[in-house]
């Protein structure tokens, strides 16, 4: 077990939970959180109890192959991904989450199993659960260790931000701003969808 400043990080299922600390220590914690995340195992997460504020979004790092959570302004949850190779890259750019299925299997690669997908594209890109080697080898989605994207898929809604970028992650740096209002309308808009049918 490492210490890190106001908090321990000890193990838990397939991640790490980070016990909260009190506020004074936040950009400390950032800075923890951030560190402890460069030396994830493929497979590893860590997700901490802070009781933080604000709409979700998730900035992901191509060269990091990390994956980055907020609650407004702070960050909560880090861990490894796997993105797109050389040959069918993820884009990179803001999305909104577009669909949430718990149970989906991809319409372009063999029925795939994509476990707590999360739609980014009409045309095929998503987060969801999946292998998880430590380095670019999906078809364009962004894979995530199984037990992190249920608690991603869990905490998100509907017209949240994810930010994919092919810069590093550096701690401090601003968290991909959600829209309160497009997350409202795009959770409205599936709710019509789904009292239509």
């Amino acid at each position: 077990m490492r210490r890190f400043a106001h908090f321990l990080i000890v193990p838990v299922l397939a991640g790490l939970a980070i016990p909260a600390a009190p506020a004074a220590a936040e950009a400390m914690d950032s800075l923890a959180i951030t560190e402890a995340a460069a030396a994830l195992a493929p497979n590893r997460y860590l997700w901490t109890d802070r009781q933080a504020e604000g709409a979700v979004s998730v900035l992901i790092s191509i060269p990091d192959q990390r994956a980055y959570v907020f609650r407004g302004a702070t960050l909560v949850a880090a861990s490894a991904v796997s993105t797109g190779t050389d040959d069918r890259p993820t884009p990179t750019g803001r999305f909104t989450i577009l669909q949430k299925k718990a149970f989906h299997r991809s319409n372009l690669y063999d029925d795939a199993p994509m476990p707590y997908m999360q739609r980014l594209t009409w045309d095929g890109v998503a987060l969801h659960a999946g292998r998880n080697p430590g380095f670019p080898a999906s078809h364009g989605c962004i894979r995530l260790p199984t037990a992190f994207a249920k608690k991603l898929f869990d905490i998100t809604q509907l017209g949240a931000t994810v930010e994919v970028t092919d810069m590093a992650y550096v701690s401090g740096m601003d968290a991909p701003v959600s829209d309160e209002g497009e997350v409202a309308r795009a959770n409205a808009a599936a709710g019509d969808v789904l009292a239509s049918r």
